[in-house]
């Protein structure tokens, strides 16, 4: 039997209709996920949702800056949203709860890495890595996002592709670490803008801020002439998501 052969016959063999059942039931589970996450951070806005990887310790100097500018935002009324695990997202979540604002925990059920740290006044607990990404999203006023990995890319490029696309409306995104970004703003520099895959305005769609108080007073400088709330035609988008 050749690879062509191969592939018809795996095209027509029979459907296993207990693996059908199954599938199809992970809707309501889908759904599930999305109707909590609704009615639990509904109420949480102006929001800001901070990244950074999992495997960051105590010790290190991006914990503490994460703690840091955690603790600066929920005292200046923010709810502090994180991923809910070890590493940054602790750190985040630490210094949240140690403020005046909420500290929100979108925890994530994982092999490796995901044990929810004990610093979350809210904390819900996701299946599929995209409903807790909407959920990350449809809520937050900013993004601050610290060094991390493949996970904390995905995010970075998930809230630039939306706010590229006109699929949410344009909020604050600030890297925190210049030495850690500095290769990559390089690369979309030196080879996406000149290849043309995208703009050079693209790269303002976020701006580098390495202490607490810059990232606080740049979040409030983009709301200055607006306020929080969404206008009626983002919030449209934002039904979109």
């Amino acid at each position: 039997m050749n690879e062509i052969d191969s592939i018809k016959n795996l095209r027509t063999r029979p459907v296993d209709e207990r693996v059908l059942t199954r599938q199809s039931w992970k809707v309501f589970q889908i759904m599930a996920e999305f109707v909590e996450g609704f009615e639990k951070l509904s109420s949480i806005a102006p929001s800001v949702s901070i990244f950074g990887s999992a495997r960051t310790s105590p010790d290190d100097e991006y914990y503490a800056l994460a703690e840091s500018i955690a603790r600066a935002l929920s005292d200046a009324g923010f709810s502090v949203v994180s991923g809910g695990g070890p590493g940054i997202m602790e750190a985040v979540n630490k210094g949240a709860h140690a403020g005046k604002s909420p500290s929100i925990g979108l925890n994530i059920t994982l092999q490796h890495e995901q044990v929810a740290n004990p610093y979350q006044n809210i904390a819900l607990n996701f299946r599929h890595f995209f409903s807790r990404k909407v959920m990350f999203v449809k809520y937050a006023s900013a993004y601050v996002v610290l060094p991390g990995g493949f996970g904390t890319l995905d995010e970075l490029a998930e809230i630039l592709t939306l706010i590229q696309t006109g699929k949410t409306r344009r909020i604050p995104i600030v890297l925190v670490g210049s030495d850690f970004w500095e290769g990559l703003i390089e690369w979309f520099t030196e080879t996406l803008v000149k290849r043309g895959t995208i703009t050079r305005g693209d790269l303002n769609l976020f701006q580098v801020i390495d202490d607490p108080k810059g990232v606080v007073d740049a979040i409030f400088k983009h709301y200055e002439h607006r306020g929080f709330e969404p206008s009626a035609e983002e919030t449209e988008k934002m039904l979109h998501l």
